[in-house]
């Protein structure tokens, strides 16, 4: 159903790759609800996934962009008001990519230059992207910025790795240019921390269908999938949302706030009623 939630409005819509990418379903749903946008992703990465399939469904132009790259920056906000008639309203980050995780290094083993990468891609992205936009006056008075974070941020989770430090460094650069551009512009900055989603990206991450399935049985509500982090998304573009800014919102069914849940000490029992002696198990993660 549509609530013309953001008729009339423009944005820029970073990291869609597949129609497992959250970042495909915000712009879906943004289409649904009246916006025009612009999409963009890395070359590599438009190579590899379906983004006409999705520019053709939604009427948005593609624009091929290094997020890590100022000069790409530059050049995709100019080009995205020009195609779009002027500043835009939102603009969604989601943008994650460790290649320690993908070549399987543990976290007391990192190698530095993957690491850095990680930070660039997954963190500091963001800092060069709300720089760019503010320098170019590219962001209307009330706009919002979305990016996608999670609970990692804030808690030690088997096999996230350096992912936790980027994620922890993209709420924390929300905050500090949410207050700048809040101040001065009127324009809302905040991470979203959503529950584990299976995405092409998430997919890497070692144990990933056992955390999905832990969290499940932690959280009250169960978790949030990609179409209702998107649900989430676009109410934090709308004016509903005019005074929510410098925020970690956590989008997880309650899974933030839990301790142990019914659910999961049932499982947990379960493993020594089958014999498995939980205090011998270890990892170098």
């Amino acid at each position: 159903m549509s609530y013309n939630l953001l008729k009339g409005k423009k944005g820029i819509i970073f990291g869609a790759l597949n129609d497992m990418s959250i970042a495909w379903k915000v712009a879906e749903r943004a289409h649904e609800e009246g916006a025009t946008f612009v999409l963009t992703n890395t070359p590599v990465a438009m190579r590899m996934g379906e983004m006409d399939e999705l520019a053709k469904k939604t009427g948005a132009q593609v624009i091929p962009a290094d997020a890590t790259s100022i000069k790409d920056l530059e050049e995709l906000v100019a080009k995205s008001m020009e195609i779009l008639g002027g500043k835009v309203d939102f603009i969604l980050h989601s943008i994650g990519m460790s290649p320690n995780v993908r070549k399987g290094r543990k976290y007391d083993d990192l190698d530095y230059n993957y690491y850095q990468k990680t930070l660039d891609v997954s963190a500091m992205s963001f800092h060069k992207v709300l720089q760019v936009c503010r320098k170019m006056d590219a962001i209307n008075d009330w706009g919002s910025v979305v990016a996608l974070s999670y609970i990692a941020a804030q808690r030690t989770l088997y096999g996230y790795n350096d992912m936790a430090d980027a994620k922890s460094m993209l709420e924390s650069i929300a905050r500090s240019f949410g207050y700048i551009y809040g101040r001065d512009k009127k324009i809302r900055v905040n991470t979203v921390s959503q529950s584990p989603t299976i995405t092409t990206a998430g997919s890497g991450v070692k144990g990933m269908d056992s955390l999905i399935d832990f969290s499940e049985r932690m959280s009250p509500l169960g978790n949030a999938d990609a179409l209702e982090c998107a649900d989430y998304c676009i109410t934090l573009f709308s004016d509903l949302t005019r005074k929510v800014t410098m925020q970690n919102l956590f989008h997880d069914g309650g899974f933030s706030n839990m301790g142990m849940s019914w659910r999961a000490i049932t499982q947990y029992n379960k493993s020594f009623e089958d014999g498995f002696d939980i205090s011998q198990a270890r990892d170098g993660d």
